[in-house]
């Protein structure tokens, strides 16, 4: 990997060529760094974290031995956003109403009279 930081930035993932060292990116070149839900968008439970946490290993892992650029970091980043999408469409993770602001990014929220 190059000596600099890579990042990919979609709605609700941030991915870094970094650690957390002192509430501070610092580059690695060898470990990636999840930023998930950096507006806090969503109410989150241990079991969907967990799901999306496991899904980001599985596709960096699919992707041993490839040169991740920042264009494989944003095939990642899009795959998660795609299941933050399906969480929230299967009611497992739920908008934040105490969030900053409501834009309803994953789309309107679904009610009883809407189904």
């Amino acid at each position: 990997m190059e000596k600099m930081l890579l990042k990919s930035t979609t709605r609700h993932v941030r991915i870094f060529t970094a650690d957390v060292v002192n509430n501070n990116l610092q580059f690695h070149p060898n470990k990636l760094t999840l930023d998930l839900d950096p507006d806090n968008e969503f109410i989150w439970n241990e079991e969907s974290l967990k799901k999306v946490n496991d899904r980001f290993a599985e596709l960096i892992k699919s992707r041993d031995g490839k040169n991740l650029d920042d264009y494989e970091l944003r095939k990642v980043g899009s795959e998660l956003e795609g299941l933050i999408k399906y969480l929230l469409q299967n009611g497992l993770i739920s908008y934040n109403p105490e969030c900053r602001v409501m834009n309803y990014s994953m789309g309107l929220p679904k009610t009883k009279e809407v189904l």
